[in-house]
């Protein structure tokens, strides 16, 4: 019966190990939802890829307008995103300017591959709570 008495209380030395150290392993991730709003910041962007005029410029636009207040990151990820999409837009138009020439039409399909993959970029790097500062970008909001 000794024996027994000895083993709960090692039963429950162990137990109460189990649950400060379970404790101290969990801990909450409050920038979870910002993280996801500074994602989409970005990834609204692509809405223009759906034939929405503009889209590129308005998807990010209105996140940040309803956001920006509420979250520094989705302020800092709203303003990067449009910079570089309204960067984007210009670049666009003088290579529909430029197609006269021929060379326009390979800066459109290099522009517009590079809008893709630099969003993409942006946004993992926004899901996980870092700034990501686009390349070529014209600096419009600050």
């Amino acid at each position: 019966m000794g024996n027994d008495t000895e083993n709960n209380e090692l039963q429950d030395d162990k137990t109460s190990d189990d649950v400060t150290e379970s404790a101290v392993e969990v801990t909450p991730v409050e920038r979870s939802g910002d993280n996801t709003m500074g994602m989409l910041c970005h990834l609204l962007s692509l809405v223009q890829l759906l034939g929405v005029p503009l889209g590129n410029i308005l998807g990010p636009l209105v996140l940040w307008l309803m956001k920006k207040e509420e979250d520094p990151f989705v302020d800092e990820c709203g303003k990067e995103s449009l910079n570089f999409q309204i960067s984007m837009t210009i670049y666009m138009i003088v290579s529909g300017i430029l197609v006269l020439l021929v060379v326009g039409i390979f800066m459109l399909m290099i522009l517009m591959i590079v809008n893709i993959v630099y969003t993409i970029i942006a946004a993992i790097q926004a899901s996980e709570g870092k700034n990501y500062t686009y390349p070529f970008t014209i600096r419009f909001i600050k």
